[in-house]
C-alpha cells in the first residue's frame, strides 16, 4: 500500500549497519563525524555523542509529543543516553542490538522495557511493537502533534516467526529464507495495523509516513562455514573484520551465526550488511502522505542523513543545526524537483573500518590498507567496473574530500572486548536485564 501510493525513493542511502544509520537519523550528521563507526556493543559507556541535540529534542521543543516503539541501539550502559534521556516522552522496546523474537535477550542480557522498567511481556516481539505503537498513537494527546518512531527489530537474525506464517511459504526450501519470510510478512502486517490506525483515528491525511531500512540485508555465506574447523573460521573472520583478535570459542560461535543465519537477497546488487557495496547500504524507503505526495518513483539520491531536515523543515523549524551533512529534499519528494548533489561519507564495520564517499553518480571507497576504488553507480549499479585508473581525477578529489571530513573519535570499546562477551541474538539469561544495569554519570 505504501509503495503503490507514496513516493518510492529507489536510491536511498542509509548506513552499512544500525547504529551508524540511527545516528544519521537522529541528527541529520555523518556518523564518520559522530564517530559512530560500528554497531554499538553492549559494553559500550557510551552511544549517540551526548552534544548532539537529537531529532526527537528538537520536535519536542516544538511541542510534539515523543514516542519511540522498538529497537534504539544508540546507548544503552549509561542513563544519560537512553531514550528518554535524548528527547523520547515515552520509549518501549530494547535498548541494544537485535534480540531473541520470543525470548527478548540480547547478548546475555533480558533487553525489553518501557520507560526504564523491565517489562516481562509474553508474546513475539513483532506483534508487542505493533500492539504498543497502536496504543501510542489512540492514547495521544489530540491537541498536540505526535512524532512516532517505530522501530521493529524485523527481519534482523535471529530468523524466528510464528508457525503459522511459515506455514504459508513452505515452497521456500532453504529453511532460513522461509523463516526470514515469515519474518517480513509479521512485518509487512503490523505497518498496516499502523497505518489503519492513523486512518481510523482520522489523522492519515496529516501524517506523513517516512519508511526505511536501516541497512542493507544480511546475506548468507556458504553453510560449509557450519563444518569447517575453527583454524579455517578464524582466517575467514579475521578477514571479515580486518583486525588481529584474539578469537574465543564464544565468538567463534558467533562468527559462525553471522556468517550463515543471514537470509536476506540484495540481488542484483552486490554485498550486504556491513559492507561499503550497494547491497550494504542502498535500501528500500518511501514517503507516503495521503493527498499530500503523489505517486511515484524518485530516482534522485536521497540519504538517511536528510530525514531530520526534511521533517524540520516541514514544520518551519527555523533555529541553526551546526555542521549538519544532510538537506531538505522536499522540493524532491514533492515536486520531483532536481537539486545539487550532496556528498556522503560513510563507514563498513564492524572490525577495521572502510570508508567512502558518494558524490553521486561516484563512490569512492578508501579501504583500510588505503587503496581507493572508484565506481560508478548510476550507470553500473552492480559495481563490476572499477574505475580509479580511467578517472584518476575524481579519484583524486573524492579522496581529498574523504580525508579532509572530520572524523569523530570512536564511541566504540575495543573490538578485542566485544569479541570476549559477544552480543548474541536471543538464547539464555545470564546476567541482570539490561534495563538493571544503568549507571547514571557519564
Amino acid at each position: 500500500m505504501l509503495a503503490k501510493n507514496g513516493v518510492e525513493l529507489n536510491r536511498f542511502y542509509a548506513r552499512p549497519t544500525c547504529s551508524p544509520t540511527r545516528s544519521s537519523l537522529m541528527t541529520g550528521k555523518s556518523p564518520v563525524r559522530l564517530g559512530v563507526l560500528a554497531p554499538l556493543s553492549k559494553l559500550n559507556p557510551k552511544g549517540l555523542p551526548i552534544e548532539e541535540v537529537t531529532l526527537a529534542e528538537r520536535l519536542r521543543e516544538q511541542g510534539y509529543q515523543t514516542a519511540l516503539v522498538g529497537k534504539w541501539h544508540l546507548g544503552g550502559r549509561n542513563a544519560a543516553y537512553t531514550p528518554n534521556a535524548r528527547g523520547f516522552d515515552y520509549f518501549y522496546g530494547n535498548l541494544m542490538g537485535g534480540i531473541g523474537y520470543w525470548d527478548h535477550v540480547h547478548g546475555g542480557g533480558y533487553d525489553l522495557q518501557r520507560n526504564g522498567q523491565v517489562v516481562r511481556e509474553e508474546g513475539y516481539i513483532t506483534h508487542l511493537t505493533t500492539k504498543d505503537a497502536v496504543k501510542v498513537i489512540k492514547s495521544r494527546d489530540k491537541d498536540r502533534p505526535l512524532f512516532l518512531f517505530a522501530s521493529f527489530n524485523a527481519p534482523h537474525i535471529p530468523n524466528e516467526a510464528p508457525e503459522a506464517s511459515i506455514e504459508k511459504y513452505q515452497h521456500i526450501t532453504n529453511e532460513n529464507r522461509r523463516i526470514h519470510a515469515a519474518m517480513v510478512s509479521e512485518f509487512d502486517h503490523g505497518v498496516g495495523q499502523i497505518i489503519s490506525t492513523l486512518e481510523s483515528e482520522n489523522i492519515l491525511e496529516n501524517t506523513l509516513v517516512w519508511f526505511m531500512s536501516d541497512n542493507g540485508g544480511l546475506i548468507p555465506k556458504s553453510q560449509l562455514v557450519n563444518y569447517l574447523p575453527d583454524w579455517a573460521l578464524e582466517m575467514i573472520t579475521e578477514k571479515v573484520i580486518g583486525q588481529d583478535v584474539e578469537m574465543t570459542p564464544r565468538f567463534l560461535e558467533f562468527a559462525r551465526v553471522q556468517l550463515t543465519q543471514g537470509a536476506s537477497d540484495n540481488t542484483p546488487l552486490q554485498g550486504g550488511k556491513t559492507s561499503l557495496w550497494e547491497g550494504g547500504m542502498r535500501v528500500p524507503s518511501i514517503v507516503y502522505w495521503k493527498g499530500k505526495l503523489s505517486p511515484s518513483r524518485n530516482e534522485q539520491m536521497i540519504a538517511v542523513q536528510d530525514v531530520l531536515p526534511t521533517l524540520l523543515d516541514l514544520i518551519d523549524y527555523n533555529e541553526s543545526i551546526q555542521n549538519t551533512d544532510g538537506r531538505s529534499v522536499w522540493p524532491m519528494l514533492n515536486n520531483n524537483e532536481a537539486m545539487p548533489l550532496n556528498p556522503v561519507v560513510t563507514v563498513s564495520g564492524p572490525g577495521q573500518p572502510s570508508f567512502s564517499v558518494i558524490m553521486f553518480p561516484w563512490k569512492l571507497v578508501q579501504a583500510a590498507n588505503g587503496s581507493l576504488s572508484l565506481y560508478n553507480v548510476e550507470s553500473d549499479p552492480t559495481e563490476e567496473y572499477e574505475l580509479s585508473q580511467d578517472y584518476p581525477v575524481i579519484t583524486q578529489q573524492l579522496n581529498e574530500y574523504l580525508n579532509a571530513f572530520p572524523k569523530g573519535k570512536s564511541v566504540s570499546v575495543p573490538y578485542q572486548e566485544t569479541a570476549n562477551d559477544s552480543d548474541f541474538f536471543g538464547g539464555g539469561e545470564d546476567r541482570q536485564p539490561w534495563a538493571e544495569t544503568l549507571i547514571s554519570n557519564d
